[in-house]
């Protein structure tokens, strides 16, 4: 049966290759001759290279070629310039790469691998935020203040290991103190964890005759990746075309560029012949970057009423040894520190910190999973401080339209939604009305609640573009630069232009590739802007195809063009419908009786430039990051054994005012793959550390991730504000079932153990030593 439109349930246009096994990746894609690269790692988180002997590797049989630091003067970053694609002088954290080996084939690769001896002087590790800036702690770049900042908006301490200080500032923050009844202090501390796609990180890269880069890349931002290139290498940017099939899972572990850079590295240094590179587990998570650590600390001021006067707080947000996005997801925490709570009077500082750990880059959530941790454990402190209802105090506390923003920017329906509704919706889902705490069958059954908002931390400048073209037949082809990495964003492209021209979804074909020689430009799959950004290009890209349909259209049927409307496949007379032509007889030139022939072929272009974006005061944090915000409310029931300190997940909920669903089928899916995520972050994912710094969880045996049969029953619903600015009304939901989980179980165990659970994971054992101290 035709589908048009949005607001129903499409399948997704790649379902039918990924259940039969016939998609592809990026290594799926090994081309008869290709060559191996592995890199060699440090087995040392902090320490001089007093020695790298590589010649037993490279008289290997079947290595082609051994690179170690000093085969390239580069540094790479798309903040601050900080890190070399291979170690020079010294190691910065466990897994650096320090050696590259080229070789015929993954066995010999991996068996030169071996074959190559480092030594290390060890230095001082700095281990955590807190070791980071501590008073004479070691620095894990002394040459901070000589590194080049591609971005304007970044602020390194030399002499320091802060990377980058993000402030707010607003209202008065000792009246606002002055003013409170209650104060309440708390510290929160969150591990580095990572993204565990299933898709491991992956490139490619050859180097043809007449000097053009090619790279296939497992990667979300193929465009940047280009322009990175370019840059390091002095390219000419049109020579480096970046190929991106299907992506298997990125969770922003794929936005950055680094296996690219290793591969045309390879590739080089071998006459350009094809070289792939690709993780195996173990490097996935110990070599490429995973999510942020974060120690927070917060002061908090309210009335006895509930009302929350003064908020004070200071994040030390863990980079690991470079900065990557670390200093952007800096700024993301400060930009929405609140939540989506009015406080009038604030003081925030937000530092990003170098340790030597594994460097991060953005994942699902963007820093606002850490930052919501801390602040709605805050609310369920004062929650319980005031004997409030908790999810009546937040009620109280929800922003508004006409209030602001922490960077102080006006807030209205559209650019907010409406949280009131999201509490009230996810209330009655949890059954929040029969009591928050309960003993059941031995165990106490306990809620707890949270809500959440985010918004991007997008380049002003960010700019996403669509092409539309048709066969013969009047199907039509749409072409965005997006990268289908699994939310089903080409198919919700294809719902976008079907309902702008009115016809059946299944006449319309979208590229699943992207190919930087012809497909339009897009800043990155990232931040849930995707929709957002890409749809806004193909109504842009739709409103020229029925310009241009309607103009011919007119000139054939010899009328005014606003006498004629698109839909259906066909330019119609709005008088009289039957009155038409099919757009295969438009599309690619009318042919009258006579032979003459009029128009030709049709082409739709679009696109979008976020615009109304600018850069934060340095002293204040005022100015707009993000073009709306979307907000939500989470909740989780858990059964708690007080005698063993175990629980189990009962259920959890979400509701989201996501502006207008797209596809509910698949928005709701994505929610609920984002509750799991966060689940698993809050109750077992994380990374250790030695004392020496080395990664103590290098393999999905020891890293736990959620297993299908733990997981509780997913409860998902909406709201619909519409967002003036989104397509039909849009809001992104891409990361926003992770965000609260964490909060939210976090609330539930606390209420439910009667301790302050404060630290993540929430591990058995954990809870254990808050309620016993550790006395057995």
């Amino acid at each position: 049966m035709p589908e048009t439109g949005i607001g129903v349930a499409v399948p997704r246009k790649e379902a039918a290759d990924k259940v039969t096994g016939g998609a592809r990746y990026t290594d799926d894609h090994i081309s008869p001759g290709v060559l191996t690269a592995r890199t060699v790692t440090s087995t040392c988180a902090h320490g001089t290279i007093v020695s790298l002997d590589v010649s037993a590797a490279r008289e290997l049989p079947g290595v082609r070629a051994v690179l170690t630091g000093g085969d390239t003067d580069v540094l790479t970053g798309s903040v601050i310039e900080d890190r070399p694609p291979l170690a020079r002088d010294k190691v910065r954290y466990y897994g650096e790469p320090v050696a590259l080996v080229v070789a015929d084939s993954d066995a010999v690769a991996a068996r030169a691998v071996t074959l190559v001896q480092a030594a290390y002087a060890p230095l001082p590790v700095v281990n955590s935020p807190l070791e980071a800036v501590a008073p004479g702690a070691a620095l894990v770049h002394e040459a901070l203040g000589s590194y080049k900042k591609p971005v304007e908006d970044v602020y390194p301490e030399p002499g320091t290991n802060i990377c980058d200080r993000e402030k707010i500032r607003k209202g008065d923050i000792q009246k606002g103190f002055a003013e409170s009844n209650v104060i309440l202090r708390a510290a929160f501390d969150l591990p580095q964890t990572d993204h565990v796609a299933m898709e491991t990180r992956a490139a490619q890269a050859r180097i043809a005759a007449d000097g053009s880069v090619y790279i296939h890349a497992a990667t979300q931002g193929p465009f940047e990746v280009k322009k990175a290139l370019s840059k390091l290498f002095a390219l000419d940017e049109g020579k480096v075309i970046v190929q991106v099939p299907l992506v298997g899972g990125a969770f922003g572990g794929k936005a950055g560029t680094e296996l690219e850079i290793l591969a045309y590295l390879a590739s080089k240094a071998v006459g350009g012949r094809p070289v792939r590179i690709r993780n195996d587990r173990e490097a996935d998570m110990t070599s490429s970057p995973c999510g942020i650590g974060l120690h927070a600390e917060m002061r908090l001021g309210a009335m006895y009423d509930g009302t929350i006067k003064a908020a004070e707080m200071t994040f030390l947000v863990e980079t690991g040894a470079y900065t990557d996005t670390g200093p952007r997801m800096t700024k993301a925490i400060a930009a929405d520190c609140t939540g989506p709570y009015n406080i009038e009077n604030l003081s925030v500082d937000s530092l990003c910190v170098y340790t030597n750990h594994p460097y991060v880059t953005s994942l699902r959530g963007f820093g606002h999973t850490a930052m919501t941790f801390c602040m709605e454990r805050m609310l369920d402190k004062l929650a319980a401080k005031l004997r409030f209802d908790p999810a009546k105090l937040r009620e109280k506390n929800a922003l508004k339209p006409g209030q602001t923003s922490p960077g102080q920017v006006k807030l209205t329906e559209s650019s907010l939604g409406n949280l009131p509704a999201c509490i009230e919706k996810v209330k009655y889902l949890i059954g929040w009305s029969n009591g928050i705490r309960t003993v059941s069958g031995g165990k106490i059954i306990a809620k707890g609640l949270c809500c959440f908002w985010k918004t991007s931390t997008s380049p002003p400048d960010a700019v996403s573009g669509a092409l539309v073209s048709f066969n013969e037949d009047g199907t039509v082809n749409l072409n965005v630069g997006c990268v289908e990495i699994g939310p089903a964003m080409k198919t919700t492209a294809a719902q976008i232009l079907s309902a702008a021209l009115k016809m059946d979804v299944g006449r319309i074909h979208v590229n699943m590739d992207v190919d930087t020689r012809y497909s339009p430009r897009h800043w990155k799959t990232v931040a849930s802007m995707t929709a957002f950004m890409v749809g806004r290009a193909v109504l842009s890209a739709a409103e020229d195809v029925k310009r241009q349909l309607v103009g011919l259209g007119a000139a054939v049927m010899k009328c005014a063009p606003e006498d004629l409307e698109v839909g259906d496949g066909r330019v119609y007379r709005k008088s009289d419908p039957a009155v038409h032509h099919v757009f295969k007889d438009l599309v690619h030139g009318y042919q009258f009786e006579n032979g003459n022939a009029v128009g030709g072929q049709l082409f739709g272009r679009g696109s979008y430039v976020m615009g109304d974006l600018n850069y934060l005061d340095r002293e204040t944090g005022k100015g707009k990051s993000g073009p709306y915000w979307t907000v939500g409310a989470q909740a989780v029931e858990v059964a708690y054994d007080e005698r063993e300190y175990t629980y189990r997940l009962l259920r959890a909920a979400t509701v989201i005012d996501a502006g207008k669903i797209l596809n509910p089928a698949m928005a709701a899916a994505v929610v609920r793959g984002g509750m799991c995520m966060g689940l698993g972050k809050a109750s077992r994912e994380h990374f250790q550390y030695g004392p020496d710094g080395r990664v103590l969880d290098t393999s999905l045996r020891t890293y736990k991730v959620m297993h299908f049969a733990e997981t509780p029953r997913y409860l998902v619903d909406f709201v619909e504000t519409p967002n003036l600015d989104g397509p039909y009304g849009a809001r992104g939901l891409g990361e926003h079932g992770v965000i609260g989980m964490p909060a939210a179980l976090a609330n539930a165990l606390s209420l439910a153990s009667g301790a302050e659970l404060d630290e993540l994971p929430l591990l058995p054992e954990k809870i254990w030593l808050k309620k016993t101290g550790g006395i057995i």
